[in-house]
């Protein structure tokens, strides 16, 4: 069998190794600094810092402080809900849970409609994104009164 070569990130041949006395690497055992990565990401960019939520890290551009958000159809019982711009909203709506830069917040629009409007009251500090789910499931569990 030949030989075969063997190549550094650059695409240079590496440098030789050899054994060292206790048949360890020679350049590992001399405490020579080498990659601590292997220089590679899956969308090609630079190896950097990211965090993914719930693990002390993130894996998005947001970050575990970045804007999230969850939605619900919801039919709110007799009275509806009361919203910042234009009072009382009854019938089918969906509820919408916001987090973003430390807050959590409810808007609601009619089903199917471009306008949202802020749930009087329904906004608070939320130092982690990872309340979010529990928040919005409070807050659909809350207004989803479709009994009355």
């Amino acid at each position: 069998m030949g030989e075969q070569a063997v190549t550094g990130a650059d695409g240079a041949p590496a440098p030789e190794r050899t054994p060292g006395p206790g048949g360890e690497d020679a350049a590992a055992a001399t405490g020579s600094p080498g990659p601590a990565t292997a220089g590679m990401t899956a969308d090609g960019a630079p190896a950097g810092a990211v965090e993914v939520p719930g693990a002390g890290m993130t894996a998005d551009a947001g970050g575990a402080t970045g804007p999230r958000s969850r939605t619900a159809d919801i039919v709110p019982g007799p009275g509806g809900v009361m919203t910042d711009e234009v009072g009382v909203v009854t019938g089918e709506l969906t509820l919408r849970t916001d987090f973003a830069d430390g807050r959590v917040s409810l808007h609601v629009q009619y089903k199917d409609a471009d306008e949202w409007y802020a749930v009087t009251g329904g906004s608070a500090p939320l130092p982690d994104a990872a309340g979010l789910d529990a928040v919005h499931d409070i807050a659909v569990g809350l207004l989803h009164r479709p009994e009355g």
